[in-house]
């Protein structure tokens, strides 16, 4: 996996700016610790850096291809998944290639379909290819947006990059936070506004979206949407099409020339990501390698909740002995937990998931010791139908994002000023237009058009903000992470799998289930969902108090201005106690909630965030 950068200004001339395309991608060193390569012209100054992944000498970038005394350039952040197939295609309509990787096919298909090319291809991406003798810029970015672009428009400047440091490194880029911005973030926090970049002026190209810069404008356009078929395929033959595409999705993306292994909690999702591989690996003679994650002293601190049912340590134990892994567990401190908030500011550029983000960082820290490819059963539960939300009555009828149900008592948390700021009509019209761009079948039930809008907004939504994280966390560690559950085909069929199916034996995820039977041992399948965990150790609670309270405490503290000092104050002293719903998702509660205000704190502090409201 890499990281890219662009400065095209097809009006000016640009090429004396070299250090700044420079300094741009030196802001991507962890995504691409291997390499890093620039192009310059005139008019465009492209930069890449390379996490070594497949073809280590073939694969290099900016990669540049003349046909015709044509000259295109790509910069690119991704694997494609079906590069033999697209390579086949390619050869018989006459084109050869110099290397094996998946860059150059990726470079080709575009010189052969144009702006096609993305109904050819399978995988995580987010590129652009420079046209120079035509002087237009093409952008993608995968069809559930795994990874992720970033750009802005500064007068007849289009300035692009993977992560929003990069294009702060841009001299006309300034990091200033709106009244629409810190809506956004009190109001939708840790969610984005989908293609919004949370600062003035930038803005990230949306989940299956293309872009065209020309001389004249930059236009975007949506080129993949879950469409609306009718299912007539039986319960059975229902899972057993789950099964097969689960299975090709997944062999697919073992394919690497470096050390591959899976995350594996003892959950539904990641066994089955893990029981297939470790067969695979079976048939070349290899042992596949296993990570889970865990907290210093859970065991003893852990109480059952609806959310969380039971710990993961004994099912991962569990799935080890079944599929034969080399596997490790890995222990986050409550200190680290708490110190690496920071860390993970740095790696998201905007306040995050808190130490839900923390733990993932240091567990790919740990994980990236050994492998430089994860694969991890993300995505699972959006397109299956894991969540709470998706069974429980008042969830299924919220009129609002079931996930973040508590915008008033967010609202409660701002200074007096910002009190007017209004966080409910600004969540609530995102909610309202993506309800009116859900499709729909003429004729189905009113309970199976509800199920299609939620598993709609999960998809655009939620789903989003765990791949962002995803992402973030394990790049910041130079470890790229796969989800074979993201697999358009994949999400596409489930889609369209009818409610009953979907909960079939009246259970989450009940047809993924039915698929997995047999792949997994039946108390893996049966097993109660639980998600991502957590710390329960009281250690953590004081820690996170402490420092917030010390933020309180401190005049120049940034965040002073934007919260309500008592109402703060008292989430502070009672420990989280005071703020009762859980702030986003099922995780983030009261001590969440408090290193959510640090992370705010911390990224205005190291941003220099400027508030204009």
């Amino acid at each position: 996996m890499c990281g890219i950068a662009g400065w095209i200004n097809f009006k000016e001339n640009i090429l004396y700016n070299k250090y700044v395309i420079e300094n741009m991608t030196d802001t991507l060193k962890k995504r691409g610790p291997d390499d890093s390569g620039y192009y310059f012209s005139k008019h465009s100054l492209l930069g890449h850096r390379r996490l070594v992944v497949v073809d280590p000498e073939g694969g290099k970038q900016p990669m540049i291809k003349s046909i015709n005394g044509n000259k295109f350039i790509l910069v690119y952040n991704g694997e494609l998944y079906n590069t033999d197939e697209i390579r086949n295609t390619l050869i018989k309509e006459g084109y050869s290639f110099d290397s094996y990787s998946d860059t150059e096919v990726l470079l080709t298909s575009y010189i052969h379909w144009g702006y096609k090319c993305i109904e050819y291809i399978n995988g995580i991406y987010a590129f652009a290819i420079l046209d120079e003798r035509n002087k237009s810029l093409f952008l993608a970015r995968d069809p559930l947006g795994v990874k992720p672009l970033f750009y802005t428009i500064k007068d007849n400047s289009f300035i692009f990059g993977s992560e929003i440091k990069t294009l702060l490194a841009h001299p006309e880029v300034k990091p200033i936070l709106t009244k629409q911005g810190l809506t956004e973030i009190f109001g939708l926090g840790p969610g984005r506004a989908i293609g919004s970049g949370v600062f003035k002026d930038i803005y990230e190209l949306p989940p299956a979206h293309c872009g065209i810069f020309t001389p004249y404008d930059f236009t975007v356009e949506e080129y993949w949407r879950v469409k609306c078929e009718i299912h007539t395929e039986t319960l059975d033959e229902t899972a057993e099409h789950v099964k097969t595409l689960l299975y090709d999705a997944i062999k697919r993306q073992l394919v690497a020339d470096v050390p591959v292994g899976t995350f594996l909690s003892g959950g539904l999702d990641s066994s089955a990501i893990s029981a297939i591989a470790a067969k695979e690996f079976k048939k070349q003679g290899k042992v596949l390698d296993t990570y889970s994650i865990d907290y210093e002293d859970n065991e003893k601190y852990f109480k059952a909740n609806e959310f969380q049912p039971n710990s993961d340590s004994a099912w991962a134990l569990k799935m080890k002995d079944y599929i034969g892994s080399n596997h490790k567990g890995i222990i986050n401190s409550n200190e680290d937990l708490a110190n690496t908030l920071v860390d993970a500011v740095k790696a998201n550029d905007l306040p995050g998931m808190a130490d839900i983000d923390s733990s993932l960082y240091l567990f790919c820290k740990e994980v990236r010791k050994d492998k430089t490819v994860a694969l991890s059963g993300e995505c699972a539960d959006e397109i299956f139908g894991g969540y709470p939300w998706y069974r429980r009555e008042e969830d299924i009828n919220a009129n609002t994002f079931p996930w973040s149900k508590s915008v008033s008592e967010r609202n409660k948390i701002l200074s007096g000023d910002l009190k007017k700021l209004d966080l409910d009509s600004f969540v609530k019209e995102h909610y309202e237009n993506t309800l009116k761009e859900v499709p729909h079948i003429n004729g189905e039930s009113k309970y199976a058009s509800r199920m299609r809008e939620l598993f709609y907004l999960n998809i655009k939504w939620f789903m989003i903000t765990l791949l962002t994280r995803k992402d973030r966390m394990s790049m910041a560690n130079s470890l790229e992470v796969r989800v074979p559950f993201a697999d358009y085909r994949l999400v596409q069929y489930a889609f369209n799998i009818p409610p009953e199916m979907r909960f079939c034996d009246d259970r989450e995820k009940g047809i993924l289930r039915r698929a997995l039977t047999g792949i997994l041992p039946k108390d893996i399948v049966d097993r109660k969902k639980s998600p991502y965990p957590k710390t329960h150790n009281p250690k953590y609670t004081v820690i996170v108090q402490k420092w917030l309270k010390g933020i309180l405490n401190d005049p120049t503290s940034p965040i002073l201005e934007l919260i309500d000092i008592p109402v703060v104050s008292e989430i502070v002293e009672t420990g989280g106690k005071s703020y009762l719903k859980p702030w986003y998702g099922q995780l983030m509660t009261g001590p969440q909630l408090m290193a959510y205000l640090i992370q705010i704190d911390t990224w205005l502090r190291l941003y220099n965030v400027e508030i204009q409201i």
